[in-house]
């Protein structure tokens, strides 16, 4: 049912709908007064000169983001390789259940295959 969006990385035009949608997710954790990301911080860490953070996001017909995943690589000592750790991810409301979500986990288990990474980690809030 993802026929409706594309799952693509985030481009610097994207940067000011994740930013949104990031502070959409705090309200939603109620935690709006902890969120500080500015577009210019987000801009740097994810298309700047080393880029830190990474990010996918779900764009509808109209290239519209609806939906994102942050994510950085880490590493495990004991697996001996890199991995990728999911920070966020965000659906919003209009484009839920409809897959948007699972599409962009997809995505980045599709990542850690062609990379050979070992694991993809998330935390969740309960």
């Amino acid at each position: 049912m993802t026929s409706a969006v594309t799952i693509r990385p985030a481009r610097h035009d994207d940067v000011p709908a994740v930013v949104a949608m990031v502070h959409e997710l705090a309200e939603f954790e109620r935690a709006a007064d902890q969120c500080h990301l500015t577009e210019e911080q987000l801009r740097t860490a994810l298309c700047g000169p080393d880029p830190s953070v990474f990010a996918h996001v779900a764009a509808d017909a109209d290239e519209v983001p609806v939906g994102f995943a942050l994510w950085y690589v880490n590493f495990s000592t004991w697996e001996g390789t890199h991995g990728v750790h999911l920070e966020d991810l965000y659906v919003r409301p209009a484009a839920r259940g409809t897959g948007t979500g699972a599409a962009l986990l997809a995505a980045l288990a599709a990542i850690c295959v062609e990379r050979g990474y070992r694991r993809l980690e998330w935390v969740m809030l309960d």
